[in-house]
This record gives structure tokens, sequence and C-alpha cells, in this order.
């Protein structure tokens, strides 16, 4: 085996053993979630109009309509369809774009699928226990992930002072 080959390959390894925890963290937390399953007539009851748009229809409210792009108080984003906690308010930044945006998310509280709705692949997102749409995650985040979780506000809750 050349050199290059065999530090390359222990490279791999001590990273898939740096990462494999997180990973394993992330799966197991993903497991622990209970799905929510409700018929469109009790989605229509608990939320409202705009909120089953964008949860149920992948809809998209207008930028900078949200009063979440202003808070900045300590405390948890959750999903206003089924309450799951998605985002600490310590993962929040000001993207400036107009809707509320997260560097991360709790592990295994978002689940993930290619979007093609404006032909281009996107990454869209859900919550993991009532598949409910929350927006799109871009890779121009800041450091420490580079991503960008950008959310519909009217689909969040904020609870402040919850860690």
């Amino acid at each position: 085996m050349e050199r290059r080959s065999f530090l390359q390959l222990m490279l791999a390894t001590a990273a898939s053993a740096v990462f494999a925890p997180w990973n394993m963290a992330k799966a197991f937390a993903a497991e622990m979630i209970e799905k929510l399953t409700l018929s469109d007539e009790e989605w229509k009851k608990r939320l409202t109009a705009q909120q089953y748009d964008i949860l149920r229809h992948e809809g998209t409210e207008a930028p900078f309509s949200s009063a979440l792009n202003n808070e900045h108080r300590a405390g948890m984003f959750a999903c206003a369809g089924c309450g799951l906690d998605l985002f600490p308010s310590k993962f929040k930044f000001d993207s400036g774009t107009g809707w509320p945006s997260f560097f991360d998310s709790l592990p295994g509280h978002i689940e993930t699928k290619t979007d093609y709705k404006l032909i281009a692949p996107r990454t869209e997102y859900h919550c993991a226990k009532c598949g409910g749409h929350h927006g799109h995650v871009f890779n121009d985040g800041p450091k420490p992930t580079g991503l960008r979780y950008c959310n519909n506000g009217a689909v969040l809750n904020f609870i402040a002072g919850k860690a």
C-alpha cells in the first residue's frame, strides 16, 4: 500500500470514529420520537389557515411577516403542529432573509427530502413527529455547521426560558 493511500485510509477511519457517536445519537433521538398522525379534518381544526397551508401543503409565508424574526430571548422554538422542540434559541441567527433562521436543529427532530418545485433541487425539512413542512435548509449559514434552516415563523411556537 502506498503511503498516501495508507494516510487517507487512516484519516477516514479516524473521522468515522469521531463522528460515529454523533450519528448514533441522532439516529437514537429519531427512534424515540413517536409519530403523530391526524386526519386532514383534525389538522384543519388544530391549525390556523396559514399554518395548515404551510405545514400540510408546503406553503410559505411572506418574508419579514413573522414576529419571531425579532425574537432574541433565551428559549425554544417548537413545531406549532405538534409541539416538538426543534431549535434552541442559541442556534438562531439573523440571516437577513426575512424568515427565522437557525444554523442547527435538535438531533433527530428534523427530517429532510429533496424538493424540485423550483426546478433546481433544494433540501426541504419537516418536523420528525408530525411531518409538518417548516422550510428549507441551505449551505450558506454561519459556523460551526455552515447551514441555514430557513423556517416559516407562522409554524413555530416560541417558549421563553425553555432550554
